[in-house]
C-alpha cells in the first residue's frame, strides 16, 4: 500500500526514540531514533522492528520512547481580527 492509503486507514507518523547498550560496553549508552508509518496503539512495524533488533544486533535496550501524529488531519481555521499590509 502507499503511504497516502496507510493514512487513510488510521496509520500516523511514528517516531520512537531508542535507548541501547552494547554488549561489551554496558556503562555506554546510545540513541538509535527510529520513523516510519505505524498504526496506534499496537505498533506493529516498531514491534518487528524491535524484534529484528533483537535478532540480528547485539545489545540491550532499556528503554523506547514512542512518538506518533497523523499526518493526514481535517483542515483548520481560524479567524483573523486584524489585519496589517506593509508596503
Amino acid at each position: 500500500m502507499t503511504d497516502m492509503v496507510h493514512q487513510l486507514h488510521g496509520y500516523r507518523r511514528t517516531r520512537a526514540e531508542i535507548i541501547h547498550r552494547l554488549l561489551d560496553h554496558l556503562s555506554m549508552s546510545q540513541t538509535y531514533v527510529w520513523q516510519s508509518l505505524d498504526l496506534a496503539p499496537q505498533f506493529p512495524e516498531l514491534w518487528k522492528f524491535l524484534d529484528f533488533w533483537n535478532c540480528e544486533i547485539e545489545g540491550l535496550i532499556p528503554s523506547v520512547k514512542v512518538v506518533g501524529t497523523h499526518v493526514i488531519k481535517p483542515p483548520c481555521t481560524r479567524v483573523i481580527k486584524h489585519s496589517l499590509t506593509i508596503h
